[in-house]
């Protein structure tokens, strides 16, 4: 076993996340955090009291890059200290894009409950499920792909 490498890539992040929470037990640092983040997702209306559309849109951004470094990345985490780097990634990528392929056959089958297509000025049914559409084909090729990675990461014998 080598010693001399130095910190790996997760006793860094480790160490970095033990210091950040930390520092948020203290409790000028974590107001300080709280108002930033006040400062850019909860940005009120002066005249209405409502969320504005920008920090609606930012607040979506930031659950949405949370979720999937969460999901995916403690799936990838897991899986790679167990299988190595390159055949945890393939997997993850084929697991997340089967799941989007069939989330999405569901999504274009059982249309969201929202807007109707006669609320919608010239778009009848198939018209409002074309960019679900496009993102399932998308996921579904993307899914391919990881399989067919697999396969060729298998075949290879090991030198």
């Amino acid at each position: 076993m080598d010693t001399d490498r130095g910190a790996g890539k997760l006793e860094v992040i480790g160490l970095l996340f033990a210091v950040a929470f930390l520092l948020a037990m203290i409790p000028i640092v974590r107001e300080t955090i709280v108002d930033a983040i006040g400062f850019f997702f909860d940005q009120r209306d002066p005249v209405t009291g409502e969320r504005t559309t920008l920090s609606t849109a930012l607040l979506g951004i930031a659950i949405t890059i949370g979720a999937v470094l969460t999901f995916i990345g403690a799936g990838y985490l897991v899986l790679s200290t167990n299988l190595g780097a390159k055949l945890a990634f393939l997997i993850i990528g084929a697991v997340a894009t089967g799941w989007l392929t069939i989330n999405g056959i569901l999504f274009v089958v059982f249309a969201p409950r929202g807007i109707r297509p006669a609320d919608l000025e010239g778009l009848n049914a198939i018209q409002m499920r074309i960019p679900a559409i496009a993102m399932t084909v998308g996921a579904l090729v993307l899914f391919v792909m990881f399989l067919v990675a697999l396969d060729r990461y298998e075949a290879e014998e090991p030198a």
